[in-house]
């Protein structure tokens, strides 16, 4: 595999996202030059199931009870995370992003050949939230997801373990 440029995103609150209040998102540029046509085997082997291949919704949501990982296997798009004051991040074919649970993502455009396959540790079965008022109550779900055991892309010793690792949750 090449090089990989890692970024983190920690995004606050915003209106009615949630967002995480520990975790950063991760930007992982380039992690999949070699594995757009394996991505989803690639998140399989480090047990990031239930895995889907498609776009990204154009309108803000979230997942409360999971992290996701979208794996960009062609095309590029700019994408919001964080709600409507959010940050807008450029992704690009063999791009990859690790959405902490409660992170909120929009696509705002995309090329017409734009396609992403996204994944859940341990293939949790993710609910959808859109930043309805009565959703709430999600922001005390969001604090209990559990850390992932592996890294999507790079298993066990990857970046997402060393990063979220020293994270002190709930401070």
């Amino acid at each position: 595999m090449n090089k990989v440029d890692v970024e983190t995103l920690y995004l606050k609150e915003n209106g009615d996202i949630p967002n995480n209040p520990d975790l950063p998102l991760i930007l992982y540029r380039g992690s999949l030059v070699d594995l757009e046509n394996q991505c989803a085997d690639q998140f399989k082997k480090n047990n990031w199931t239930n895995s889907w291949q498609n776009g990204v919704f154009d309108y803000h949501h979230y997942h409360s009870n999971t992290h996701e990982v979208l794996g960009v296997v062609s095309g590029e798009a700019t994408i919001t995370f964080g709600g409507e004051n959010g940050e807008k991040v450029d992704v690009k074919k063999g791009d990859a992003v690790v959405i902490p649970a409660g992170v909120g993502h929009k696509r705002e455009s995309a090329s017409s050949d734009f396609q992403v396959v996204g994944a859940y540790p341990n293939g949790v079965d993710h609910d959808l939230k859109t930043g309805d008022p009565n959703e709430r109550d999600a922001l005390e779900t969001i604090q209990f997801v559990p850390f992932p055991e592996t890294d999507p892309i790079f298993g066990g010793d990857g970046p997402l373990i060393e990063i979220w690792s020293n994270v002190n949750r709930g401070s």
